[in-house]
């Protein structure tokens, strides 16, 4: 190259390089599932894409204490609470405490009135007080008689059974000494909530690293007791650590391999650094552009783009070779030319891709390929000596032609190896691909082995079955959840689902509660009505006193808010299923199946489209990443054949098709046999 052009070239590299640099310190890396989520994902594809990311399920954190004996991990699992109660990083901190069960037991009881279903004129007519209060007198015979018996007085039509009968089914978590226990007794466990989305991994990081260090600071711990964390949260810091520390680790492996293998050929510290630009040039051009592209950059298209972007440690060696040998360096990018147009075709096939996972490889590829060759054509010519001296490996190439030779006699070897593949492919190809969510997971299986024993000491439900919608405000939400609610209930009767929760449970619409309010009579009416309702009952009027001043109360207090829950452990509960997000909100219906079964999804939605409530959406969420992740295959297949396809063409082209042949069957056969020992090895 000429120095005339030559400057220009170099300025245009150095100014290319420095604004990669700036783009990168600001470019945000995430370790998340976005990477197998559709860019434009349909409707069923949203809502598990919002439940993973905005969902209260990603900011739960399940904490175990262990070690020592019972009435130390009551101590500590009680200052524990009282340290982090006030820290603003959460939301909730609970583990059962007598105070948080009185706190939910008084907002239930003394709001009864505008929480309970049943509450209609109706119901305080005369004829209805009679047929509430003897329904009430009949459940003290029952399961409940103790609780009835307390609130008799209070609550004769028994409301707070009401709200109760919504929640029978649930698990609860074992208690001990008044705070939350597993269910073998060693262990006492605590439930926090996140104030952070789980968009925000590092504050989410920084809220676990905090959890730990008041653990470590609580006073007078026993050094044999330990905390153990885990939930969705604590899962994707993990992968996220996982992840970053991997890509590290394996890049500065690979790095040094190559630096040590090219040291030992060149024996020159500044050719080896020269040889690296390309390289060096094409991964800071390639995280900039998907930072650009995309707004961030998946740590796994970091991983696996680095490592293809190694292809570019090639072009310099061709050209330092080339120069080498003394003829013109220019001659060296027909060398190269063909191997950069079919790279770049194989992976423009991944840029169509509708998963940003395969999207962000293709550029990243693409663009560092291209840099890594440009710099190799127009800038290191101008920046290597005249003359190169390279050392002569005529004995290992000779070493290296003997071991080819004896391959080559062993080409049955080969052929065997071939089959064999092929034979572990079609037996295995039905379940070659591994459909599951946490087949992504980089967490271990003691990891998973906690979380399922955390889950299952606090009660947890396993949210398969969801329905959902979305609502301008939360007024909206609660009344849609209201009506599909009726929905909800008769499918129960039918034995259609087995349960479910619906926010309005916990936080009536205001409509709804004004409806409540207003069904309820005056203090003068309401005694009139009881004294006519008991009659022939067991039970005389004047002992239901505090029944009529609790109706007065309730005519009169303000609706309840978000806020009315502050501080309790229904709130936690109220957060998973009614979500804020900046302009709307999203509601989360979880459903539970009938005697462990499936839930028969159709009969769901059509009944939910029978009462014009289709903007709900149902769906069965391991079916619905099954099938993602299916999409995800199927796309990675089609645009790996597509990109192959095109490079056969290419080379056709260039070369013909017995050359391209025989240059793409070694490669085939290697994609075979990878595959099918990955499959042999589970």
């Amino acid at each position: 190259m000429t120095s005339r052009l030559f400057k220009p070239a170099l300025l245009i590299w150095l100014a290319a390089m420095l604004a990669s640099v700036l783009v990168i310190s600001q470019t945000r890396f995430v370790a998340d599932l976005s990477a197998f989520m559709p860019k434009l994902p349909s409707a069923r594809q949203q809502m598990l894409i919002d439940q993973l990311r905005d969902g209260a399920i990603a900011r739960i954190v399940l904490v175990g204490i262990e070690g020592s004996d019972e009435a130390e991990r009551g101590r500590l699992s009680r200052l524990l609470v009282d340290k982090l109660a006030h820290n603003p990083r959460f939301t909730s901190v609970q583990n059962g405490d007598r105070q948080t069960q009185q706190r939910d037991q008084q907002y239930f009881f003394d709001n009864r009135y505008l929480l309970s279903p049943a509450v209609t004129p109706q119901r305080f007519s005369v004829t209805g007080l009679h047929d509430a209060i003897q329904g009430t007198l009949d459940a003290m015979s029952g399961d409940a008689g103790l609780i009835v018996k307390k609130i008799l007085p209070r609550d004769p039509t028994g409301e707070t059974l009401q709200i109760l009968d919504q929640f029978i089914g649930e698990n609860q978590p074992s208690t001990s000494d008044d705070i939350w226990v597993s269910r073998d007794g060693k262990r006492a466990v605590l439930l926090l909530q996140l104030g952070e989305s789980g968009l925000n991994t590092d504050a989410q990081a920084a809220a676990l690293e905090e959890v730990k260090q008041a653990f470590a600071s609580l006073p007078g711990r026993h050094a044999d007791t330990r905390l153990v964390m885990s939930g969705t949260s604590v899962i994707s810091v993990a992968s996220r650590n996982t992840i970053q520390g991997e890509v590290e680790r394996l890049a500065t492996l690979g790095t040094l391999l190559v630096v040590a293998l090219l040291l030992l050929v060149y024996r020159s510290l500044p050719l080896l650094l020269l040889g690296l630009i390309p390289v060096v040039s094409g991964a800071l051009v390639g995280i900039a552009s998907v930072s650009l592209g995309f707004g961030h950059v998946h740590g796994l298209t970091l991983g696996f783009g680095t490592t293809l972007i190694g292809e570019a440690v090639d072009y310099s060696i061709y050209l330092f070779i080339q120069r080498a040998g003394g003829g013109n360096p220019s001659h060296f990018w027909r060398t190269i030319r063909l191997g950069v147009l079919t790279s770049v075709t194989g992976f423009a096939a991944l840029m169509c891709s509708s998963f940003p996972g395969l999207s962000q490889l293709g550029l990243y590829s693409i663009s560092g390929l291209l840099t890594a060759a440009l710099v190799t054509r127009y800038i290191l010519p101008g920046l290597m000596p005249q003359r190169l001296n390279l050392r002569d490996l005529s004995g290992p190439g000779l070493l290296l032609q003997k071991g080819l030779d004896v391959l080559t006699r062993m080409r049955w070897v080969m052929a065997v190896a071939l089959l064999a593949a092929a034979a572990v492919l079609v037996f295995h190809q039905q379940d070659i691909w591994n459909r599951q969510l946490n087949a992504l997971s980089s967490t271990s299986a003691a990891q998973n082995k906690l979380d399922a024993e955390l889950r299952g000491d606090l009660g947890g439900n396993d949210m398969r079955y969801v329905a959902s919608f979305s609502a301008p405000d939360q007024e909206s939400a609660l009344q849609l959840a209201e009506r599909s609610r009726r929905v909800l209930q008769q499918l129960s009767r039918q034995n259609v689902i087995g349960g479910f929760h619906t926010p309005d449970e916990l936080l009536p619409s205001m409509a709804t509660q004004q409806a409540r309010r207003a069904s309820l009579p005056a203090a003068a009416e309401t005694a009139r009505r009881l004294a006519l309702a008991t009659q022939g009952l067991p039970l005389d009027a004047s002992a239901l006193q505090g029944f009529v001043g609790d109706v007065e109360r309730s005519r009169q207090q303000p609706l309840l808010t978000r806020a009315s829950l502050h501080g309790s452990a229904a709130s936690v509960l109220l957060d998973s299923m009614l979500i804020k997000r900046p302009d709307s909100y999203l509601v989360l219906m979880p459903l539970r199946p009938a005697s462990g079964e499936n839930i028969a999804l159709d009969k769901v939605r059509a009944a939910l489209a029978a009462q014009q409530l289709g903007q709900v959406t149902v769906i069965d969420l391991l079916e619905e990443t099954t099938a993602i992740f299916d999409s995800y295959t199927h796309e990675a297949l089609l645009f790996s054949s597509l990109g192959s396809l095109a490079i056969l063409l290419l080379l056709w082209l260039s070369c013909g098709w017995q050359q391209a042949v025989r240059v793409t069957i070694p490669l085939g056969c290697a994609v075979l046999c990878t595959v099918a020992l990955l499959d042999a090895c589970g």
